[in-house]
């Protein structure tokens, strides 16, 4: 009697290592550092911000 529980708990020992080689058998893929970073400005860029003249600003409102 006493071999037929050990062998029981020697199957799902057995089992058990199976179903988890199975899930977490393989580790994944590499990811290379040049994907793991996304290059983009922080704001959008205005371009009313970037239109400004200081020569025309001058010419305008100081002559």
């Amino acid at each position: 009697m006493d071999g037929e529980g050990e062998m029981q708990e020697e199957e799902q020992a057995g089992t058990a290592e199976v179903r988890r080689r199975a899930r977490f058998g393989a580790l994944p893929e590499r990811v290379r550092p040049q994907d793991m970073v996304e290059e983009r400005p922080a704001t959008p860029r205005d371009p009313d911000r970037d239109a400004y003249d200081p020569d025309e600003f001058a010419v305008r409102y100081g002559l």
